[in-house]
């Protein structure tokens, strides 16, 4: 069993990205598993917190949930042609404190996805990622890319794929995503 955990860089409920998130995890391929971990409850990195009360309870859950995968896929967002703060902020608190780095991120398979209203999807955020995966030892996956487009046009008001076209392109990535995990296994 490949296990992965999927975390959605957005906070909103009917987020492109978290329905992205919740569209990967019902067609999985056989003998994979997908986790959706959050980000949400998670405050803005403070070293005077951590020094105080430590690591918040939504922090630690995430990371359990990184360091017991065998992948991660960021569904992330595009925000001013980068990489949104909130979801920064959450990955940085997961890299602490800094001697857990490699429980969590060293030679673990991550995977970058993600929707945006925009004709470009999120291209340039995932290249942001690319130098913070890299810093934490993370392997980035770069046998596919999966960025959607005018992601208004893609999903429903409910949050589900209409686009086959975007559905075949995300089952493919994951699939080949999960096979890639395995084979590092």
């Amino acid at each position: 069993m490949v296990k992965l955990v999927g975390i959605s860089g957005s906070l909103r409920n009917r987020s492109f990205n978290t329905s992205l998130l919740n569209a990967a995890s019902e067609h999985l391929p056989d003998g994979v598993m997908l986790t959706k971990g959050t980000i949400s409850g998670i405050p803005l990195y403070d070293g005077d917190l951590e020094a105080a009360e430590g690591i918040p309870e939504a922090v630690t859950v995430l990371k359990r949930q990184m360091a017991e995968a065998d992948g991660v896929i960021l569904f992330t967002p595009e925000y001013n042609n980068s990489i949104p703060g909130t979801f920064k902020n959450a990955i940085d608190w997961v890299s602490r404190p800094h001697p857990e780095i490699a429980d969590v991120f060293k030679g673990r398979p991550f995977a970058i996805a993600g929707a945006s209203p925009g004709n470009f999807g999120t291209l340039l955020s995932q290249n942001a990622w690319l130098t913070v995966l890299h810093t934490l030892g993370a392997d980035a996956w770069s046998g596919k890319r999966l960025m959607v487009g005018n992601a208004a046009k893609v999903f429903d008001a409910d949050g589900k794929i209409t686009d086959e076209a975007i559905a075949k392109r995300l089952a493919d990535f994951v699939a080949g995503f999960a096979a890639y995990v395995a084979a590092k296994g």
